[in-house]
């Protein structure tokens, strides 16, 4: 072989091997890497093109970057339950892909306060996962000018439409939550919702709307409570709901931290759950199985959530390094994911009194 050829071989890099195989970056790593989540057929293409190519992936090099390799998870309010599962499962991605996690704390819910980003600029991370209520003005421009990739982690419904994301069925949530109730016979079913500018909480009221309409059962919009995914939130809108002379039989709240408001008030009035108020929750945080009764509620896989955001920071990291340019931010086809949601059954629900 000669020095040129040997030096044409070195030029060759993954982005290469993708764009002859017809295939995208992270399909081509798959391959590499020995994933199983290839069809034969691509795989044999894919397998041709490096063989004809001659490219081989610089093993040590790129394992030697990988070590070195630093993920910022940007959070709110890391004293809830929600953070607890979310940090859980963002160090167990890390960890598996041998790379580094630094926390931050966005204290500002809103988002007007960026300070972050300064911690972001001094410490240069490889990968940064967001999981913040809303951009403030500048928020997005300001994490793309750091030339690192961004996945944000259940955004809102203001997120970068460019910017990739993982979220859960939350619309296919409020209907299973609701559907159960509707299911043991109750009627006058009440919901507190959450933050209402955020993604989540639109999409599981709607969720609940659907699933009442498809019962025919008309929806009591006095029945509809605002809440703000915490503990207090949910005892005040269910003090509004039970102070009503035809208070509901059922409450579906938007987080379980709204759920054990709701017990809370129910146990203030001498009301037994589920015997005179059924309650469902969302999210499966640990604390529901200890909740008495162990609460019914909706399980948004907060962990497996947080460990693919990182996967998916870290695999954009290694296709740029491996030579693929970061993608434009006006890529209409940045991924957003959305893991299944799923009604784990416990003993807070039962048909209500008069069935």
């Amino acid at each position: 072989m000669s020095s040129a050829t040997g030096r044409a071989e070195a030029r060759i890099t993954i982005a290469d091997v993708a764009r002859q195989a017809g295939v995208s970056v992270p399909t081509v790593s798959k391959v590499l890497n020995g994933r199983g989540d290839v069809a034969p057929d691509t795989r044999d293409l894919v397998s041709g093109v490096i063989a004809s190519t001659g490219y081989r992936p610089r093993r040590r090099q790129r394992e030697q970057r990988l070590d070195a390799m630093l993920v910022e998870l940007v959070i709110t309010d890391l004293a809830s339950a929600y953070a607890l599962e979310v940090l859980a499962g963002a160090e167990d991605g890390a960890s598996r892909a041998g790379a580094g996690l630094v926390v931050n704390a966005a204290h500002d819910h809103d988002g007007g306060d960026r300070s972050w980003l300064g911690a972001l600029r001094a410490r240069r991370p490889s990968g940064v996962v967001l999981v913040i209520n809303r951009f403030g003005g500048g928020s997005a421009e300001d994490v793309a000018s750091l030339g690192a990739p961004v996945v944000l982690l259940d955004p809102a419904g203001s997120s970068d439409p460019s910017l990739p994301t993982v979220g859960a069925t939350n619309f296919a949530g409020g209907v299973t939550a609701t559907e159960h109730l509707l299911s043991l016979g109750h009627r006058r079913i009440a919901t507190i919702t959450g933050v209402p500018f955020l993604l989540c909480s639109q999409e599981r009221l709607e969720g609940y709307r659907a699933a009442m309409a498809r019962a025919g059962v008309p929806t009591d919009e006095t029945l509809v409570e605002q809440g703000d995914f915490t503990a207090v939130g949910g005892q005040r809108a269910a003090t509004a709901l039970l102070d009503r002379h035809d208070p509901p039989t059922a409450i579906f709240a938007g987080s379980d931290l709204m759920a054990s408001g709701v017990y809370q008030e129910a146990r203030r009035r001498g009301l037994r759950v589920p015997e005179d108020l059924s309650v469902v929750g969302f999210d499966d945080v640990s604390m529901c199985q200890y909740m008495s009764p162990p609460l019914t509620t909706v399980r948004q896989p907060l962990g497996e959530m947080a460990a693919e955001s990182v996967r998916m920071v870290l695999e954009e990291v290694r296709a740029r390094r491996d030579g693929v340019a970061p993608r434009p931010r006006t890529d209409s086809a940045a991924p957003h994911l959305q893991l299944a949601t799923r009604l784990v059954l416990r003993e807070s629900t039962a048909p209500p009194r008069s069935a």
